[in-house]
This record gives C-alpha cells, structure tokens and sequence, in this order.
C-alpha cells in the first residue's frame, strides 16, 4: 500500500515521502495514529497545500524532543534489585523500572520510548541503555543495576 508520511518515522522515512508499506502496518498504525495517509491524489494535493504547517509543527517537535534528551543524555540511574551470590537477578530490569527511575528524578519519560534491543537486564552490571525521543534525538544513559543488601 502507498501512503504518505505525515512526520518522520525511523526506519521508513521523513514528512512528505511516499513509501510503500503492508496494508496491515498501514491501516492498524500508521494512518489510525495520524503518521501517514494513503497516498491519492487529493491527500497529496491537500499534503503540498499543508507542507509548510507541518515542517514548522514537526520543527516544533524536533526541538521539544532535543532539549528533552539533552536533559538526560550521560545520565546515570543505579536500581537495586534483589540478586543472588553469582549475581543473577531474581526478577529483571525492564524499560518500566528505568521509566520509573528516570520519572523519580523529575524527567517525564514514556516506558515506550526506551530501547533495551538486549531484552530485560538479568544480571547486576553496568548498562548503556537508548532513549529515543525522535528519530534525530536519542539519548544514551547509563543503568547501574546493583544487589539488594
């Protein structure tokens, strides 16, 4: 299926490409979200008469997203958890407990906007740990997860 994009989507491509995807991502994400529309005539004609707004909304966005991530790129969270001898967790670090850390420390994160590519941490470490504001905006913090005393 055609659809045009209707911001930046990471991995697919910027405002305004037309891009061809499968019917089921476009029709059960992209267009019911406002990412995308399909791409005919008239929501082509209508997108060019309506490019300048959205580059100027999606700048807006960029900007928010920007100062948010430089509020808490290089930032290191510790979360202690329950461990046993060898240093396994009884239990794993998820995206919700690093999104309630960072919440905790006064900086409003959504869990889904952090990136854990490795799965949940199992074990106590030292973690570099990716959240993706935007797709030109990601910070990178660090999780110290340590045992439980």
């Amino acid at each position: 299926m055609q659809i045009i994009l209707m911001e930046q989507i990471q991995n697919l491509g910027r405002l305004g490409d037309i891009v061809n995807v499968k019917e089921g991502y476009a029709r059960n994400f992209l267009i019911p979200q406002g990412k995308a529309r399909r791409a005919t005539e008239s929501n082509i004609a209508e997108f060019e008469q309506r490019r300048a707004e959205l580059e100027a909304q999606q700048e807006k966005v960029l900007g928010d997203a920007k100062s948010r991530s430089e509020k808490i790129d290089g930032m290191t969270l510790q979360i202690t958890q329950k461990a046993g001898v060898d240093g396994r967790l009884f239990g794993s670090v998820t995206h919700y407990d690093i999104a309630d850390a960072l919440v905790a420390q006064g900086h409003e994160v959504p869990k889904g906007i952090i990136q854990m590519p490795g799965g949940p941490l199992k074990q106590v470490g030292e973690y570099q740990i990716a959240v993706d504001f935007h797709a030109d905006a990601v910070a990178t913090i660090t999780v110290v997860v340590v045992p439980e005393q």
